[in-house]
């Protein structure tokens, strides 16, 4: 009795970390510029690097996109 109560107490111990879920990501947005024609836009995804045109505006991460389109009014470089 005493040794499969161990083996199933083992068992357990081995699946826990299953059972436990992921954490959702937090929701993040970006402000971009394009250099070609001196937009700023709201990107939810980080973009990507390889394009000489596409740059990120500032290095702040916006949790809502309230909060990244009012610093697009606000930013120097957006303003040109």
């Amino acid at each position: 009795m005493k040794r499969s109560l161990c083996r199933f107490a083992f068992v357990v111990m081995l699946n826990a970390p299953c059972l436990s879920q992921a954490a959702k990501p937090e929701p993040a947005y970006y402000v971009v510029l394009n250099s070609l024609t001196k937009n700023c836009t709201v990107a939810d995804k980080m973009p990507r690097t390889d394009s000489p045109n596409i740059t990120v505006a500032s290095d702040t991460i916006y949790r809502s996109r309230a909060e990244a389109e009012s610093a697009v009014k606000t930013l120097a470089s957006c303003k040109q």
